[in-house]
Parts: C-alpha cells; sequence; structure tokens
C-alpha cells in the first residue's frame, strides 16, 4: 500500500483511526525555512473535530508534536517527522461494524483487496488520515508564502441545494473562517448550517462543492505531459476522502463555449510579460501554470455513515440491517476546506522546487 506522495516535495502519512497516532514524514523539504510547531498546530485546528456543532463531536486536541527537522525554529534540511496522539477513540461503539459491511465505505473493497480490514473508525481509510497531510502541507504552505508570494484559499461553495454567491477574486481566508460552514456568504452561509443541523436530526448526509482560488503563482509550474500540474491537482484532491468529482477554469460548463467564446486572449501585462483577458483556463494552460490565478472545483458527496437504518451484507454473505453508530459529520465540506488547501500547497510546493532545480541550468 502507498503512502506517498510528491517528487522533490514529499510525504509519507502514517497511523488509523483508532491506533495510538497519526502523522508525517516530509522529506524534501529546503533547510533554514523558519516555521514553528503553532504554525503546524494553526492549521491542524482548521481540520480537527468538535470544533463546531455542524462536525463530528470527537473530542480530539489533534496537537502536533515535532520529533525531528526543526531546530531552533528552522527545517534543518533532513526528514521531518510529526505525530498527532489519537486520544478520544471509543472503539468499542463500532464493534457492530466487525462482521459487516457499510454502505458506500472501503470496508468491502478494502478487506478484497488485502484479506484484513480494521473496522474501527475506518482505520487506514478514515479521514483522520488527512492529519498527516495539513501538518505537512502548514510547511509547503510556509514554504511558497517565503518563497513565491503564492496565497490559497478554498471555501464551502454549494451544500445540497444552497449555493453561495461570492466573487472568487476578494474571497479572503478571513471570509472564510468567519462562519463555521466555511462559506464566505453569509446568507447562504446561515442557510447550509440549517440545512446542515437538520440532516444529523433526520440521521442523514449532505453533500456539496468546494471553491478554490490560487493567487500570486509562477509561470511554468507543471510539466506538458504526464505530470501536468492540473492533473497532479486532480491527483491530489480526488486522493482525499468523499471527492467525486474535480475541474479546474470553466471545468465542465466549458463544454458549452466555442473556442472563440472559450479562449483566453492574451493582452499586454505591466511587466511585459503576456497576461490573460479571461481566465477560461483556470490560471493553466498546457499542464503549466500562465500567471493568472489557479481556480477549481470539488464536488464532495453526502457522508457515508449516517444513523438512519441502511440494506447491506455482512461478512457471510446475508442481508442485514445498520444503523450506524459513532460520531461522525453531517457533511464533510466545512472541515474539507483545510485538506483542500492542504493538498493544492503540497502539489505547488513540490512542482516550484522542480522548477527551481531547472533554474540552475
Amino acid at each position: 500500500m502507498s503512502s506517498n506522495f510528491g517528487t522533490l516535495f514529499r510525504i509519507a502519512t502514517f497511523g488509523e483511526s483508532h491506533g495510538p497516532a497519526v502523522g508525517v514524514i516530509v522529506d524534501g523539504c529546503p533547510p533554514r525555512l523558519e516555521i514553528s510547531a503553532e504554525e503546524i498546530q494553526a492549521e491542524l485546528d482548521k481540520r480537527r473535530p468538535g470544533q463546531s456543532r455542524l462536525v463530528t463531536q470527537r473530542d480530539e486536541a489533534d496537537q502536533v508534536e515535532v520529533l525531528s527537522g526543526l531546530f531552533e525554529g528552522q527545517t534543518t534540511g533532513t526528514s521531518i517527522a510529526l505525530v498527532v496522539r489519537n486520544a478520544d477513540h471509543n472503539s468499542g461503539a463500532y464493534d457492530h461494524l466487525k462482521d459487516l459491511y457499510r454502505p458506500s465505505h472501503a470496508d468491502y473493497t478494502y478487506e478484497a483487496k488485502f484479506g484484513i480490514r480494521d473496522h474501527r473508525g475506518g482505520g487506514r481509510s478514515s479521514a483522520r488520515e488527512t492529519i498527516g497531510r495539513v501538518a505537512a502541507a502548514a510547511i509547503a504552505r510556509k514554504l511558497l508564502t517565503v518563497g513565491t508570494g503564492v496565497e490559497i484559499v478554498a471555501w464551502v461553495d454549494e451544500v445540497h441545494t444552497i449555493n453561495a454567491s461570492v466573487d472568487s477574486e476578494v474571497v479572503t481566508s478571513e471570509m472564510v473562517e468567519g462562519h463555521p460552514t466555511r462559506c464566505p456568504d453569509p446568507e447562504a452561509a446561515d442557510a447550509m448550517a440549517s440545512a446542515i443541523e437538520q440532516a444529523r436530526r433526520d440521521g442523514d448526509s449532505l453533500g456539496g462543492v468546494v471553491k478554490f482560488v490560487v493567487r500570486n503563482v509562477p509561470v511554468g509550474l507543471g510539466e506538458p505531459v504526464f505530470d501536468k500540474l492540473d492533473a497532479d491537482l486532480a491527483k491530489a484532491l480526488m486522493s482525499l476522502p468523499a471527492t467525486k468529482g474535480f475541474e479546474i477554469g470553466s471545468g465542465f460548463a466549458g463544454t458549452q463555449m466555442t473556442g472563440l467564446s472559450h479562449n483566453d486572449a492574451f493582452t499586454p501585462g505591466a511587466d511585459g510579460k503576456p497576461e490573460t483577458a479571461t481566465n477560461n483556463s483556470g490560471g493553466i494552460q498546457g499542464g503549466m501554470s500562465n500567471g493568472a490565478a489557479i481556480t477549481g472545483r470539488i464536488a464532495f458527496k453526502p457522508t457515508a455513515t449516517i444513523s438512519s437504518e441502511q440494506d447491506t451484507v455482512n461478512t457471510d454473505g446475508k442481508a442485514v440491517k445498520l444503523a450506524a453508530k459513532g460520531r461522525h459529520d453531517p457533511c464533510v465540506l466545512p472541515r474539507a476546506i483545510i485538506m483542500v488547501e492542504s493538498m493544492i500547497a503540497l502539489v505547488l510546493a513540490d512542482h516550484w522546487l522542480r522548477q527551481k532545480a531547472l533554474d540552475v541550468l
């Protein structure tokens, strides 16, 4: 099983939902990058459970421990080991799942592939695995900020049938963090919160769409063939739990346009470099960044674990009923925002270092 990601800026995550700990090893981070455990913790706080009434009430502080790779507030150039201990893991709440398969989960496919599975909270398939990604991405994000000034902002754009109405060019992280839903449209955010709470009361769940924008992206990140920047972003974001769709720029809506209306015409830029009059390409052309903002959307399905009774089968192949117990998100989107931003940061940091490697020739 592969738990590795990246080429030059590389990570390897480890741990299970109800094991002793989860964490990550980061390789390839340049030395002398100033970063503190507090900066990493600030990112983890955005994804931890129990942060609002809209998410799972599992009580985890998700306190990060730095085991190696940092000295006197700077990276040393060696492997960075980060670990978060699991504290509030009530494994007994999952005993009823030991001999059956949860609908739309990885239970059956995981067991069919490996011949074994950890039924406690999904084990390795749990979204708790993303703690390592977020911790590593805090370092990647700092590297990008110092090296390029890149700004990554994601937000909840849709929940079920409720759509936000915001200008992507002006959305800020402060606007996103201003509401528990992480939707920067106050009216839509309140409606989303009500819908999520109703879904919880109904024993159901909701899905939706996360939108993102990446500003101040250097030109030329990405490769023209297999490692296209949009392809790597797609892989990274679709590796997140509960994702079901990805689009860049105009996405699927672009299929309803003509070439004349879709093409991003070049205009002279203030610095003498070309700029695009529109951004249907989403900041990426031919697999490489063109200097415009990178924009895209990711679809998240409704949370698979719900308390309403569902049909399933047990490990003997017999039909049974399942009403799930435990603590679960009625909608994954509020906590998914930092996960989306983190995967984008990991991809961009890796491609930026790869581009820097070319610059020396």
